[in-house]
């Protein structure tokens, strides 16, 4: 007789509860981000701060009639000389927009500069050219045998110089400190087929021919801006010997990070069905993509500051910020184009993939993309008040790709991170106080980078009164964990996001079989030219330029106006209402795009997460993935050289390794201590004799002893150092490079006692 098949009866069960366990955690989803945005979804709750405002401008107007009237004539006078003033600033901004496109949108750069490398003669051509900036009037000349900066821009829609925009700027501070500085650029059109690994193997290229006419000089510093950070990692994990540092501004790397309630530009993709649109957009441009739909997008994440508060602060300030307004503009204003490959890869992998902080990038040949490749010292600068790259989407990726902090300390890999706390996205690019301030103290610690100790550091800026007045700064880093990372990072195992992967894949699949084809065949280089003019981002300028024949009478009138101009005084009770109403306008624009961005996260979780809940992304959730990659030990390997080697070595082996156990026990250090170190590691034989990348080797090696056997490696310090006169001199550079005890903590008086003990050399004798 045969037997009956038992019922599946316990997978069944396993299966229901895992999906009860999900619907759970997406009703929990939901309520919390609905919480969130109880005050957008009920904007009248909250009249507070409107009621203020009418109450001021209304305190204003407690004059005599005679008074008010005066006021009145002469705000009326203003008014109307700063609104005509305001038009032929703008119908100037047209002008120049015009001119700008006419010229192929050059890039903006304040300094003068010459090409080096065009990427368009290369045997995978791109649109991206290398150029050296001339050292500007007055600046000290340019030494060769410094370590050369490197500054890539972002290619996300506008061209290419906004991190050299200004004086004051990242290619200031370095031209100011004597240092050969190098742009990358890019221009309008893309070369026919060009990718972006095509553009990494360029931008590869560039700094073999700068290694090639410093040869003098360690290794460059790139700096990358925004889209311009993930090119440089790319960079650093496609040609790690090249690099001698980066530094990441504003560079999203992690892109489904973020805090529920804030960061809405993460959830575009999602709520766009994926990836096709863009590859819509780009087959309708007959295969490029236009950077106008880019700028479009930053613009509506504010549209209170970008479509109304700009203007009116224009207007309002028309004597004294009509150039700098100008001066912004050309920037803004320069819309760039990509190919379909490239927006394609963008969308793909970055975007709605997240793909690249977990390795899964092709790099070609197989291979894949991986940051645990990169071996240079990394500085991420993010801030707060950055609405574009949130901090979650600037840091999270070194919780992603190391395990925890004793993993970036056995890689030998040395992270700094340094945050703001209310600077704007382009702020961190274009002001000249974070100039000053950030990217000057940035770059005083790159020139001391070989002798911090691989490991998680934040950089801390604090400023105090110094001699004249002036204010000075002190700069500190203090040792963190990747617990840090994740706390300051936002959402990590939401579901939702790999459903939107999976539902972008398959609906691209779908658009490349059915639409794709179609589309490609009816359009021609003229229509899509004609779509890209007929833009709203370049109409509006068109309109407002000498091309429009209404503008002509402007340019007179504002002559006009200038020449009789009689501003209002600053008390005139209706600048006050004036203010009050701009304000008020700003605040209604902004609570429409609060109850927008609420909505719209609320249909993304309920749509993502509830198609996650429903089995979309696959029996592994997120935080089991991570889990299982977090478990992972220490290689055996790593672990049996380490132990061959930590009884190896001589004096220099010694210095370094008491002075990673002194620093490790102290938490973090002063860059004045990494000063003594690095001088003590450049100057001081036996160090003196030594190339960068052999002292940089010894630092690498004796952090990974002192991380994976840390009693061993303080145990074997004596086995190092054969004689006492040795071992005194040893203790003594330590020492001096520690500083006085009163600076210490008491952890790190004690590693020094122990130090001595170990050593045979007894207490410290007690100062005179």
């Amino acid at each position: 007789m045969p037997k009956t098949a038992a019922l599946p009866t316990r997978e069944v069960m396993e299966k229901a509860s895992e999906t009860a366990t999900r619907v759970l955690d997406q009703v929990r989803d939901m309520t919390d981000v609905v919480g969130r945005h109880a005050a957008a979804l009920m904007p009248m709750m909250q009249p507070e701060q409107a009621m203020a405002a009418l109450r001021e401008a209304a305190a204003a107007f407690a004059r005599p009639p005679a008074a008010l009237a005066q006021d009145a004539q002469a705000y009326a006078a203003d008014a109307a000389q700063r609104l005509v003033m305001f038009w032929d600033v703008m119908r100037e901004a047209g002008n120049n927009f015009v001119e700008h496109e006419k010229a192929g949108c050059p890039p903006v750069l304040f300094f003068d500069y010459d090409t080096v490398v065009d990427g368009r003669s290369l045997t995978r051509p791109v649109n991206y050219a290398l150029v050296r900036i001339r050292a500007p009037e007055g600046a000290p000349p340019l030494d060769p045998k410094l370590r050369p900066f490197v500054i890539i821009d972002p290619r996300a829609g506008h061209g290419a110089g906004i991190g050299g925009f200004k004086s004051d700027s990242q290619v200031g501070v370095a031209l100011r400190r004597g240092h050969p500085v190098y742009f990358v650029i890019f221009f309008r059109d893309p070369e026919k087929g060009q990718t972006i690994l095509d553009v990494t193997a360029a931008e590869a290229a560039f700094l073999t021919r700068i290694a090639t006419d410093h040869p003098q000089a360690p290794k460059p510093v790139v700096i990358g801006n925004c889209q311009g950070g993930w090119a440089s990692m790319m960079l650093g994990a496609a040609a790690p010997d090249a690099v001698g540092a980066l530094v990441l501004n504003g560079a999203p790397l992690s892109y489904w990070a973020g805090e529920k309630g804030r960061n809405p530009m993460r959830y575009l993709g999602g709520l766009a069905g994926g990836g096709w649109p863009a590859s819509l957009m780009a087959d309708l441009g007959n295969g490029k993509f236009d950077g106008a739909s880019l700028v479009s997008n930053f613009e509506s994440l504010s549209p209170g500051a970008t479509w109304f508060r700009k203007y009116f602060d224009l207007y309002a300030k028309i004597d004294t910020e009509s150039q700098r307004f100008l001066e912004f503009e050309r920037w803004w204003g320069g819309y760039f184009l990509m190919t379909r490959d490239e927006i394609r890869w963008i969308v793909d992998n970055l975007f709605i993939g997240n793909r690249f902080s977990t390795g899964q990038i092709s790099s070609g040949g197989g291979e894949t993309f991986n940051m645990r490749e990169v071996k240079a010292p990394v500085i991420v600068f993010a801030s707060s008040g950055d609405n574009i790259t949130p901090v979650g989407q600037a840091l999270r990726w070194i919780a992603d790709v190391y395990r925890d902090e004793q993993e970036i300390k056995s890689l030998g890999q040395t992270i700094v991170y340094l945050l703001h706390d209310q600077i704007g996205h382009l702020g961190i690019f274009v002001s000249g106080a974070i100039a000053k301030k950030e990217h000057t103290e940035i770059a005083t610690t790159l020139e001391m980078i070989e002798a911090v100790a691989p490991g998680l550091y934040e950089m801390k800026i604090t400023g105090h009164d110094g001699s004249g007045g002036n204010e000075e700064w002190q700069v500190e880093l203090v040792e963190r964990k990747i617990a840090d990372i994740r706390a300051i990072s936002g959402e990590v195992g939401n579901e939702a996001f790999p459903a939107v992967a999976k539902i972008s894949e398959m609906n691209q699949n779908l658009y490349d079989v059915l639409v794709s084809p179609i589309v490609r065949q009816f359009v021609t280089e003229e229509a899509a030219e004609a779509r890209r003019q007929a833009s709203p981002m370049r109409m509006r300028r068109y309109m407002f330029s000498d091309m429009n024949p209404f503008m002509m009478p402007i340019r007179a009138m504002a002559g006009l106006a200038r020449q009789h101009r009689a501003p209002a005084e600053q008390d005139n009770p209706f600048l006050a209402a004036e203010k009050a109403w701009a304000d008020g306008v700003e605040r209604s624009i902004d609570a429409w795009r609060d109850m927008r961005d609420a909505c719209s996260e609320i249909a993304f979780h309920a749509i993502f997460g509830g198609l996650a809940a429903a089995g979309v992304t696959g029996d592994e959730s997120a935080e089991e993935a991570e889990a299982a990659r977090r478990s992972i030990p220490v290689e055996p390997a790593q672990l049996n050289e380490a132990r061959g080697r930590v009884a190896t070595g001589g004096y220099a082996e010694a210095v370094i390794r008491m002075m990673i156990l002194l620093a490790d026990a102290r938490g973090g250090v002063r860059r004045s201590r990494l000063a003594r170190s690095n001088t003590l590691l450049t100057t001081e034989p036996p160090f003196v004799g030594m190339s960068p990348a052999a002292r940089q080797a010894m630092i690498r090696e004796q952090t990974v002893i002192v991380t994976l056997l840390r009693e061993e490696a303080l145990a074997a310090v004596p086995n190092l150092l054969s004689t006492a006169v040795e071992r005194r001199k040893a203790l003594a550079a330590v020492e001096q490079v520690a500083g006085p005890d009163e600076e210490l903590g008491d952890k790190a008086r004690e590693m020094l006692g122990r130090l001595r003990q170990i050593l045979g050399l007894g207490p410290k004798p007690a100062v005179a």
